[in-house]
């Protein structure tokens, strides 16, 4: 059986991933020379801990093995020490506690509060400015400028998946691709084409009103030689991560920050920061939606951010590049899975969770598709 994929994002790799490993001849098509959308402009961290309970809980929890495959098979760096969440305020210590004390223990979270002593410790005392940090100990990350190319050529080398970048998927029917590279066909056409909403199966994609997410993000390093080693959240994506945003002591975070920065919540910003291999940290993020993405970044939300993040580092940084993130988002769902026809689906996030849930996403997807043939 021959699978078509249309998209090399983090979507199109999972599912010419779990087709390739399971025997079946996989094509891959992507308009530009080397994956440039949202799955490289990330932070690379692929959450466990703030998944909701159910269904992408479970997702995020089959993605960390598949991750721990795919960096041992393609040989790029994955850090598997956890994240840090760190407690700012009372408000946001409070949700944390009622999170480790309730829901973490009634669905298995892996995680732990720290503070005081083992607070202290952390970083060589570097964080002791917080209240509190929770350590999500299965929470991982990747430089995704360099794991999305080095997982394009596992695929490539080990697994037999043919690539096709630089070519324009310009229509898809049932079985068929017609390219500027030619036609092909196929047993099954999934088109993974992130946000873009227009060029293909417009239609049926229309009815799911999706929409997109644009980021404000930077690349900084900071003054002091701080050596991180764990992605960093702050109490203010409690508000964002369904893990903690519907618990009752949420309410009292998201009233602080309508009080004191309802700036912060009128731009959906709240601070991640995550190190690359060379000294440097990945910081944002914004969310601003619509039906298209804006191409004018605000120097005031990137200062907001950078304050955010020098008050959470406990140093300055140095700006070192700018860029803007896009995504689908705010559909009826997290995610997903529409057949179009007979030999023709479509996957889509409409969340920025990708990195987290799609290669076991793409798992079921594969299965299903294989079960029904």
């Amino acid at each position: 059986m021959t699978i078509l994929i249309v998209g090399a994002g983090i979507l199109g790799l999972s599912h010419a991933y779990a087709a390739a490993k399971r025997g079946l001849k996989v094509h891959v098509f992507e308009r530009t020379h080397t994956p440039l959308g949202a799955s490289v402009r990330n932070f690379g961290q692929a959450l466990v801990t703030g998944q909701p309970p159910g269904v992408m809980l479970d997702l995020a929890r089959a993605s960390r093995g598949i991750w721990g495959e795919w960096a041992q098979q393609a040989g790029f760096e994955l850090k598997r020490n956890g994240a840090y969440l760190f407690a700012r305020t009372e408000a946001e210590e409070h949700l944390l506690e009622a999170f480790c004390q309730g829901r973490a223990r009634e669905h298995g979270y892996r995680a732990e509060l720290l503070r005081g002593a083992e607070l202290d410790a952390l970083y060589g005392g570097q964080f002791n400015h917080h209240r509190a940090a929770l350590h999500g100990l299965d929470d991982q990350q990747v430089y995704s400028r360099e794991a999305i190319p080095a997982l394009v050529q596992y695929l490539q080398r080990d697994l037999g998946v043919e690539f096709h970048f630089s070519t324009l998927v310009r229509d898809v029917k049932p079985g068929q691709v017609h390219t500027t590279a030619g036609s092909f066909k196929g047993a099954q056409v999934i088109v993974c084409s992130g946000h873009d909403y227009q060029t293909l199966l417009a239609e049926p994609l229309a009815t799911l009103n999706p929409q997109v997410c644009r980021l404000q993000m930077l690349r900084v390093r900071p003054t002091i030689d701080l050596q991180l080693q764990h992605a960093l959240l702050t109490g203010l994506s409690c508000v964002h991560y369904g893990a903690f945003a519907d618990l009752p002591e949420a309410a009292a975070v998201q009233a602080e920050i309508l009080r004191d920065s309802p700036y912060l919540d009128e731009h959906g910003i709240h601070l991640l920061i995550s190190p690359t291999p060379y000294g440097e940290l990945i910081v944002g993020d914004s969310h601003h939606y619509g039906s298209d993405p804006s191409p004018f970044n605000a120097e005031q939300v990137d200062n907001w951010m950078l304050q955010l993040c020098q008050d959470t580092l406990g140093c300055e940084v140095q700006v070192m590049e700018r860029w803007q993130g896009v995504y689908g988002a705010r559909g009826a769902k997290p995610f997903t899975w529409l057949p179009v026809a007979p030999g023709l689906s479509a996957a889509l996030m409409q969340t920025g969770v990708g990195m987290s849930v799609g290669p076991a996403m793409a798992e079921r997807n594969i299965a299903r598709l294989l079960e029904e043939a």
